[in-house]
């Protein structure tokens, strides 16, 4: 569980990254019942308290993935030069078929990653075919809490299929696909909305900061009266909401055709931006699309592995800064990222940045991508006492070994943080005070034990949707041409290097 560690705890002597100083300074930290109660020089603690002597650690506040996807566990490493869109086409077959306890098993997997690598709270939108199950998302929620991280769990749905929601891909398959496409047509929304109403209802992790959301996964996969209904189901139990927008030029283009709008637009007409809303990826945001989600007091989760992965295009990271916006990190899913490492996703951000033009001046610094990883994430799961090492904040901390390579020597602690760092040197993580990662051991979980389980999983799994594995063969010739076809049309804004001017 996330479970705080009672009494009180000194951590002596640790250097303490911190934005506003090039070379982090030893500090001490006071924590009682796992809230950070002072934070400064020759601190004292009551008699009986734990003392850590943290000479030779680099702390910093545990990193915060804004965006990622517990059912992408068990899906690592299927694909190479997919899209967006053939992912999706590879969807029924990379997570077809879970039993219950893959459900909690792929989310594990992610969980004992993230933590590993120095990541105490996630934005989880989990995926279950065809509709979500009570059972299934408890099990998701019983994973974080068996590690011990903090996150914010929210059922990922739609109406419609990637084949309906794309104008024209439906009628570019030949018969015999369409039939068979046909098969993964999605329940009745109603159903659905009544499936995350009982979840909602139900829900009992809040009290473990592991917490329910709503997520239409993209805005024209689902109905507006979907997206109404799950607007109205967000704000009637105090929720976030969380959807995948503009992230590939295909969803911009798609947006204008079927709405005469940009996506951002349409989803404010509806009213579905406001402070408890986040759009995943936003590559294909313009400057009124952003006005909108900040006015609106929204966030953006910013995935940088992912987006180059996938070839949707650099998110204006500058621009979104520029404009006042709330911007978080994250990984994106393990079946589109490859890992759950939030310093590669820091230092992807930071990097992508900086080949979108000459000018420095319009480059992310290393403290803006920092602070987008913790505070700027935090804001985009809803936390206020998570995200920083200062008082009243929750004492979720990561102890960097300075002794590591990548501290050899210590120059400019938040620049090695975003540019250095790789996971490598993670010694120690505590989550409420209690160490769930100990000498880079992580304590919470079996890992011998979670590789066996996988194993047995992946051969299983790879039987039982060997047939989906052949219809996504027959299908990806024809998603891979008329997809990118519908991205050449034009559109008012370049998010490719190759769409630069000249």
């Amino acid at each position: 569980m996330t479970e705080t560690e009672p009494g009180v705890t000194l951590i002596r002597g640790a250097r303490l990254a911190d934005p506003a100083k090039r070379r982090a300074e030893p500090t001490d930290v006071l924590i009682e019942d796992g809230v950070i109660r002072a934070v400064g020089v020759g601190l004292t603690a009551p008699e009986g308290a734990r003392v850590i002597e943290a000479g030779g650690y680099l702390i910093h506040p545990g990193l915060i993935n804004a965006h990622t996807h517990g059912h992408g566990g068990l899906a690592r490493g299927q694909g190479d030069k997919w899209t967006l869109e053939l992912l999706l086409a590879a969807a029924p077959w990379i997570g077809g078929n879970r039993a219950l306890a893959d459900k909690k098993l792929t989310t594990q997997i992610v969980a004992a990653e993230m933590v590993l690598k120095g990541c105490t709270a996630a934005y989880d939108l989990y995926f279950e075919f065809p509709l979500p199950t009570a059972e299934g998302l408890d099990a998701v929620a019983e994973a974080y809490a068996g590690i011990g991280m903090r996150a914010v769990v929210a059922p990922m749905v739609a109406d419609r299929t990637v084949y309906e929601a794309i104008p024209g891909l439906y009628d570019a398959l030949p018969a015999e696909l369409q039939s068979q496409v046909d098969r993964l047509r999605l329940p009745a929304w109603e159903r659905t909305l009544d499936a995350m109403r009982g979840v909602l209802k139900h829900w009992r992790w809040a009290g473990k900061d592991i917490r329910a959301a709503v997520a239409p996964t993209i805005p024209h996969h689902c109905s507006d009266g979907f997206m109404c209904a799950c607007r109205d189901l967000a704000r009637e139990h105090g929720v976030g909401l969380h959807s995948h927008v503009g992230e590939s030029k295909v969803q911009a283009i798609t947006g204008i055709k079927r709405y005469g709008k940009t996506l951002i637009a349409h989803m404010d007409a509806l009213g579905l931006i406001d402070e408890r809303f986040t759009a995943a990826h936003a590559i294909w945001l313009d400057d009124d699309d952003l006005k909108i989600v900040r006015d609106r007091g929204g966030a953006l989760a910013h995935n940088p592995g992912s987006n180059m992965r996938l070839g949707n295009g650099m998110f204006r990271f500058r621009a979104a800064r520029d404009l006042g916006v709330t911007v978080g990190i994250g990984t994106d899913g393990a079946n589109c990222s490859d890992n759950q490492n939030m310093y590669e996703a820091m230092r992807y951000a930071s990097m992508l940045s900086k080949v979108q033009t000459p000018d420095p001046r319009a480059w992310a610094s290393a403290e803006e991508v920092y602070q987008a990883a913790t505070e700027g994430s935090a804001r985009a799961l809803g936390f206020a006492d998570i995200g920083a090492i200062a008082p009243g904040k929750k004492a979720d901390i990561v102890f960097l070994d300075l002794a590591a390579v990548n501290w050899i020597p210590h120059n400019w602690s938040v620049n090695q943080l975003v540019h250095t760092e790789d996971g490598t040197s993670v010694r120690h993580v505590m989550i409420g005070g209690r160490f769930v990662v100990q000498d880079g051991r992580l304590l919470t979980l079996d890992l011998a034990k979670l590789a066996v389980e996988a194993e047995a999983a992946r051969e299983r799994l790879e039987a039982l949707n060997a047939e989906w594995r052949d219809l996504y063969q027959r299908l990806e010739p024809v998603v891979a041409s008329f997809c990118p076809a519908l991205a050449a049309q034009p559109y008012h804004l370049r998010r490719y290097l190759c769409d630069a001017p000249g």
